[in-house]
């Protein structure tokens, strides 16, 4: 699954661009979800399979615009959302909830994910990146007839304080949310990770709307993540884990976690975002997951 091939080529191959742009025949509307309107992007013939990309932390739907086309073009209705709390999504969040919450909570993430696939009336293929794939996984387990399958993309392999695994920085990850967010935040927005300037212009714009308390609530539900990985691993779906070989966690902690789950790995020559660096070779692996069904 991870050959060199033309798909490479062309991930090797993509210019710097304008993130805030989806393909040409790209539909907007707004979910009406358990904690408010969530911004949503379409892109397919109605009726097609359903595919839903579930954005993480300081994410948006816009990470997922040169996969979106690629999984449209095999056939696929592809979705996508920004989260409650982030982007323009940014109004919704636990005040709006019924009845009202003070924090943004797991329960306010996996409901408006279940409301989302409920309303396409079919079950989806499902990708949830980082903390998204933490979202979709609990969502699985409570809902299981809504899912065809299951990519996670960089999805924390871990359980607990799931930063304690992350390479060079998991033995000193151990302080509150609100500063672990904020280190976060400093590294993407200084871009450590060497960014073309495209997209580094839209994350910062990006995080210039997302609010800091939804980031400071979402980090914390990440140190505090359930063990459901048995729970998962009994639900039988095709399941595949998507990274980069530089991503934030080791490849051996992938590739266990794989194990457990019982889910196929796919590994490329990116860091955290296969979807904007190598989508070309994630759409094939996804196809290739969805026709094991």
């Amino acid at each position: 699954m991870t050959t060199i091939d033309d798909a490479l080529e062309r991930d090797l191959a993509i210019p710097d661009l304008d993130w805030r742009v989806f393909a040409p025949g790209t539909v907007r509307d707004a979910l009406r979800a358990p904690s408010g309107n969530l911004a949503r992007v379409r892109l397919g013939a109605p009726g097609a399979p359903r595919v839903v990309l579930v954005p993480g932390v300081a994410g948006s739907k816009e990470d997922f615009v040169l996969l979106m086309p690629l999984l449209a073009d095999a056939g696929y209705l592809v979705e996508s959302y920004d989260l409650a709390g982030h982007w323009e999504s940014v109004d919704a969040g636990p005040a709006s909830l019924d009845p009202p919450r003070q924090e943004y909570d797991r329960r306010l993430f996996v409901d408006d994910l279940i409301a989302l696939l409920e309303d396409g009336g079919e079950p989806a293929h499902v990708l949830g990146y980082s903390f998204g794939g933490l979202v979709t996984e609990l969502a699985l387990i409570q809902r299981p007839e809504l899912f065809r399958s299951l990519t996670l993309m960089s999805a924390p392999p871990a359980t607990g304080q799931v930063f304690r695994g992350l390479k060079h920085i998991g033995p000193i990850s151990d302080m509150s949310p609100h500063r672990a967010a904020g280190l976060i935040l400093w590294g993407i927005r200084y871009n450590l990770n060497r960014t073309p300037p495209g997209r580094i212009a839209f994350v910062r714009e990006r995080l210039g709307v997302t609010g800091r308390p939804c980031i400071d609530d979402v980090v914390g539900l990440m140190m505090t993540m359930p063990d459901i990985a048995d729970e998962v691993a009994a639900i039988d779906i095709p399941k595949l884990i998507a990274v980069g070989e530089q991503d934030l966690w080791p490849q051996a902690q992938h590739d266990a976690y794989a194990a457990r789950i019982g889910a196929r790995v796919a590994t490329y020559p990116t860091g955290h975002a296969p979807c904007e660096t190598a989508p070309h070779q994630l759409a094939r692996d996804m196809l290739a997951l969805f026709d094991s069904e």
